[in-house]
């Protein structure tokens, strides 16, 4: 199984990841990736992230902008 995201401006159109993501086969995977690398991708114009498995289910959304707020 694949795991994707896809990365989101405000207004909810897709943008273009500030830093490539690679080819993640465990959800972990994904997820450690995106705590890793979140704020540049932020800075790069990332507003919000969803994470879909290969199905093409989306799991959840998250907002990279809150996150930095925490």
């Amino acid at each position: 199984m694949a795991w994707t995201w896809r990365f989101e401006t405000a207004e909810g159109g897709e943008s273009t990841p500030a830093v490539v993501p690679e080819e993640f086969t465990t959800q972990g995977d994904a997820e450690s990736w995106i705590g890793e690398y979140w704020k540049e991708l932020l800075e790069g114009g990332t507003e919000r992230v969803k994470l879909s498995d290969d199905g093409g289910t989306e799991l959840y959304t998250m907002s990279l902008r809150e996150a930095l707020n925490a």
